[in-house]
């Protein structure tokens, strides 16, 4: 996808992830405020036609190189549209089990659950944990503050878990750590093996 952006529509009804995330805050969350990032990402690309032609992924993962006054609209507001994207997209109806391929990486699920809770509590405000491909091809965890993403830093990004107080706060208010044990229920570990996949097929 490339200049001007859409918003895309959710791929499941603002209540199917119920009773894990509720039906306003996938309203607000998804039509609201992924809504605004894309509508700040096409504003800020508008007048300038010669990337007009890069996708979202480009722009990022070439984020140094464009203007710097371009570079901050594009980190803030393309990684905003970027990490949403994925996150609505890698979430599902409750139901699935952990992807087998996941274990590889880590000793069981609980490991895996503990990790990436561990970096999402230790993202100090806004921000995401990120299960990121490595540039060795292993798997990894990071946390990044803000709408920072992975691909500027060098790394294939799998799946986000949101930690911005808008992503729980009307449900779950100032308990991140309930929110994220709950997020565990709804992760669509279809997509995620799918984007596994992809990287190594690529």
């Amino acid at each position: 996808m490339t200049y001007p952006f859409v918003l895309p529509p959710l791929p499941y009804p603002y209540d199917a992830l119920e009773p894990f995330i509720d039906r306003e805050t996938m309203y607000l969350h998804h039509d609201k405020h992924f809504q605004t990032y894309v509508d700040n990402l096409n504003n800020a690309l508008q007048n300038v036609p010669q990337y007009h032609s890069w996708t979202l992924s480009r722009l990022l993962t070439e984020l140094g190189s464009l203007p710097e006054p371009l570079q901050t609209a594009v980190r803030n507001n393309g990684g905003g549209a970027y990490s949403h994207d994925l996150y609505f997209d890698l979430m599902a109806p409750p139901g699935q089990d952990i992807a087998p391929a996941i274990l590889d990486y880590y000793d069981s699920a609980e490991q895996f659950f503990a990790d990436m809770k561990a970096a999402a509590l230790g993202q100090f405000g806004s921000g995401a944990a990120w299960l990121v491909v490595r540039p060795d091809s292993s798997l990894g965890i990071i946390a990044l503050p803000n709408q920072d993403n992975p691909l500027t830093c060098g790394f294939y990004p799998l799946l986000p878990l949101d930690v911005w107080e808008h992503a729980y706060y009307l449900k779950y208010h100032n308990l991140r750590s309930s929110y994220i044990d709950n997020w565990f229920h709804v992760i669509n570990w279809e997509a995620v093996l799918d984007r596994l996949f992809s990287f190594f097929l690529s």
